[in-house]
């Protein structure tokens, strides 16, 4: 368990109460009848179903006379999500005339979190304790920062033609609960054995946008055995079962067991607690009250717009809704320049679309970004984007500049009719990345080429979707004719036409890097007049 700032403070006080600090007012000694009720140690465990917790509350008298009882309650706790809590709290307990024990107590709590964030809460309580009924209620209010940054929690995403950013938090929520408890008349109430049933129900809320409130019943089960015949005067063991649902932390269940050591065991004094009544022994009951300052993590913070990415390049999110034609698509991705641009959307195209050089056009696929507050975050775009020409006069769909990179994006070229057809085009450029992107293309008699990157240098086709499909003409996945130092690596092919399939075309002065590798193809074969230099490696096929 972590240190706590207070524990000093609280070890002092526990130790000079269990070497015989006298209450207010009284003697030390319990045998000469001055005090009732004595203080104790509790151990508790309790195993869950979505983690178990360890407590030791330590019960300290302060004054007392034959009816009613004022005392503190030190409790700290540690749980197996790295959590821990202490609880410093004082109460009073007064025996009415009619049965019934009245009781009102305050408390102190501080938590540290699993995520390692402190909160501070004050909890209310009020019981009423009878033979049979036992009627509880408890008011939480946090106090100091309620809210703490998370920054493994952050997240973000398109909104429309930004990307929000939302930074991670967690939230300390105040609430209350409550619950109604019978004895269960299976043993006498003075036989020292107690077997007692719980209802009852919670509500908590962060009143932070997005925080859902936690409420839900809970129910549990107690069984409590005073004056153990195998151990000390004043012990007690109680076992309990517990269960309890919510929305945000769905079903939880926990099976208990509590042992209580009195003081008296470490002083060497006796113990009055035989003598005490069956209401007398319920004075001394353990505080029932939730067991954290509740917290809801997650993305709940500020929301922020994403200006540039992670590195410190402009952003620009491009949406199809807001592209009249073709020609408005250009001129944005050229206002954009040598950036990273988001295309969000399926753009229907008249003519081809240029993407500048040094430009990155991303469509799906992570993205590390920050905001103008330098708040980073790697987001995941899952939209759909593409790039779509079909049965229109458009030869390339789209061609790429000097070392842009294409990323995530479909890109689509169909024809019915006549014509060949091409989805992107390299032809002559250098550095340029194509990668994790369906492409494909569809020229009914003219044939189809996926990828043209004729006469090009150093350029990356990797992990792609890429087929080419035509009725009655040849169809390429990669022409790479005079390309030098291409990279074709982790791409699935896919060809169809009752012609010529080409998965890979090159020639003699074309050049392939050593790590293209790892590629897939239903059929075909690659096609070189001369060997290139170097090889592209599939699964089925020989290449060249």
């Amino acid at each position: 368990m972590r240190e706590w700032g207070s524990s000093i403070a609280g070890a002092a006080f526990v130790a000079a109460a269990v070497h015989g600090w006298p209450a207010a007012g009284q003697t030390a000694d319990p045998a000469a009848g001055s005090s009732k009720w004595g203080g104790f140690i509790d151990l508790e465990g309790k195993a869950g179903s979505e983690r178990s917790l360890g407590e030791i509350d330590v019960f300290i008298p302060l004054a007392q006379d034959d009816d009613t009882l004022f005392f503190s309650d030190l409790r700290l706790r540690g749980d197996t999500d790295s959590g821990n809590e202490g609880n410093f709290g004082l109460g009073v307990r007064h025996m009415l005339e009619d049965g019934w024990n009245l009781g009102g107590y305050a408390y102190f709590d501080h938590r540290r979190s699993p995520h390692d964030n402190t909160f501070n809460q004050v909890t209310l309580g009020a019981e009423l304790l009878g033979r049979d009924w036992d009627f509880r209620v408890n008011a939480y209010q946090p106090v100091g920062d309620r809210s703490r940054d998370v920054d493994g929690l952050t997240s973000g995403g398109l909104s429309g033609s930004s990307i929000v950013i939302r930074q991670g938090t967690e939230e300390a929520m105040g609430g209350f609960d409550g619950e109604i408890g019978y004895r269960l008349p299976v043993f006498e109430p003075e036989s020292g054995i107690d077997l007692r049933v719980y209802g009852g129900a919670y509500h908590f809320t962060s009143g932070t946008e997005g925080v859902d409130d936690v409420t839900g019943p809970r129910a549990r089960l107690e069984l409590v055995f005073d004056e153990l015949p195998f151990a000390w005067e004043g012990s007690r063991l109680s076992l309990g079962a517990e269960w309890q649902h919510d929305g945000p932390r769905g079903s939880q269940g926990f099976v208990s067991a509590r042992l209580r050591i009195p003081f008296s065991v470490f002083t060497g004094t006796s113990d009055q607690a035989r003598s005490l009544s069956h209401q007398e022994r319920r004075m001394t009951d353990p505080i029932v009250r939730d067991v954290d300052v509740v917290t809801q993590a997650g993305a709940y913070g500020t929301r922020e717009t994403a200006t540039e990415t992670a590195d410190g390049e402009s952003l620009t999110v491009i949406t199809s809704a807001a592209m009249a034609s073709t020609a408005d698509l250009n001129a944005a991705l050229a206002a954009a320049g040598a950036h990273t641009v988001v295309l969000s959307g399926t753009f229907n195209t008249t003519g081809s679309v240029s993407v500048p050089a040094g430009q990155t056009v991303i469509g799906t696929g992570s993205l590390a970004v920050r905001t103008a507050n330098n708040r980073r975050v790697e987001i995941v775009l899952t939209k759909e984007a593409g790039i779509v020409a079909e049965n229109n006069a458009v030869i390339f769909a789209m061609t790429l500049g000097d070392n842009a990179r294409l990323s995530g994006m479909t890109v689509r070229n169909v024809q019915a009719g006549s014509g060949g057809r091409y989805a992107v085009s390299v032809q002559n450029q250098s550095g340029v990345v194509i990668e994790n992107s369906t492409i494909s293309s569809y020229g009914a008699s003219g044939g189809g080429v996926a990828v043209d990157a004729l006469g090009s240098t150093n350029v990356i086709i990797r992990g792609n979707v890429i087929s080419s499909r035509s009725d009655t003409a040849g169809t390429v996945g990669v022409r790479a004719t005079g390309a030098t130092n291409i990279t074709v690596a982790d791409n699935d092919f896919s060809l169809s036409t009752s012609s010529l399939k080409t998965v890979v075309a090159g020639s003699a002065t074309t050049s392939f890097n050593a790590g293209s590798t790892g590629n897939t193809t239903n059929d075909g074969a690659c096609l070189f007049g001369t060997p290139p230099t170097g090889s592209v490696g599939f699964d089925t096929i020989t290449c060249p």
